[in-house]
């Protein structure tokens, strides 16, 4: 895809008779978040672990800017990822060891290294914990220290595989604010979670994993309005009179209130006809979330 910033193309990778992902092709452009959805065992914790280079693909390749990282391990400058599980960082370690440690790693100097990690500390709300070791943090605290391990060379691309699982609502929702702050400074972020509330808040785009295949590939907002069809919400100010029910029912309408209409724009208004002179509260297009479309999508796949 042009502009990308990662690309895979036909991935394969089988763990003896299990083949756990099959032609899996994905890519990721500056300032999106595109959102990896499947089940458990659906192959999406190996294809991250293809896509940052710690697991090698039988079959297919992967370009970082361009770059074979497993070839020119030095494109992984480029990367950053958190995984799933509380072992990103060095738990004997401080947070400040942490970050001065892998920003060195990743090519800065230890100086610059030093200066970024306050800054990132000061910024996340857990710069009087820098010497602090990491075991007597917080779940919070040691997650928050996973992004920004992440973030400390400032790399151009991220995966993150559940990066907000298990933590409180405050630190939750700070999480996903930093998310959508990097799309806008233009990262292109992975995110891998089984919380669609959040993938649904911060996706641009959707792709779902299924049986180790990638069935679905879209624009969020276009996949949502995709599988809301032609639906429609009405709600009423009091409860319609028996005859009133009787024509809303020959006319297609369900439910006892709010009422669901399945039908067009025309077909509507023979419905709003038939409530004439009853009050309305509310018309509205019924919209779909994103839980129903993974449902629907991997109960067909």
């Amino acid at each position: 895809m042009e502009n990308a910033l990662l690309e895979a193309h036909g991935l394969h990778k089988r763990f003896g008779a299990l083949e756990a992902v099959r032609n899996v092709s994905l890519s990721l452009r500056p300032g999106e978040v595109l959102a990896f959805l499947g089940k458990n065992g659906a192959g999406k914790t190996t294809t991250v672990k293809i896509l940052s280079s710690l697991l090698l693909p039988d079959r297919g390749e992967v370009r970082l800017l361009g770059k074979d990282p497993f070839r020119d391990p030095w494109a992984l400058r480029h990367l950053g990822a958190v995984l799933e599980g509380n072992r990103n960082v060095y738990w004997r370690l401080t947070p400040l060891e942490n970050l001065v440690y892998f920003g060195v790693a990743r090519g800065l100097c230890l100086a610059s290294a030093r200066k970024r990690a306050l800054a990132l500390l000061e910024e996340y709300g857990l710069l009087e914990k820098a010497q602090v070791e990491v075991r007597h943090l917080s779940r919070g605290m040691q997650q928050k220290l996973a992004l920004l391990q992440a973030l400390i060379h400032d790399p151009e691309v991220l995966l993150l595989d559940e990066p907000t699982l298990g933590l409180d609502v405050e630190t939750a929702l700070l999480v996903q604010e930093k998310v959508r702050a990097l799309a806008r400074a233009g990262k292109a972020l992975l995110l891998t979670t089984h919380q669609l509330e959040v993938a649904e808040a911060l996706a641009d785009r959707v792709a779902i994993i299924h049986r180790g295949e990638v069935v679905l590939v879209e624009d969020k907002e276009r996949l949502l309005a995709r599988f809301a069809g032609n639906h429609y919400v009405l709600e009423l100010e009091s409860s319609p009179p028996p005859a009133v029910l009787a024509r809303l029912r020959a006319l297609g309408v369900e439910g006892e209130g709010p009422f669901l209409f399945r039908g067009d724009g025309e077909a509507l208004w023979q419905v709003l006809e038939a409530l004439r002179p009853l009050p309305l509260r509310r018309v509205a297009r019924a919209e779909a979330d994103l839980l129903e479309v993974f449902l629907k999508v991997v109960g067909h796949a």
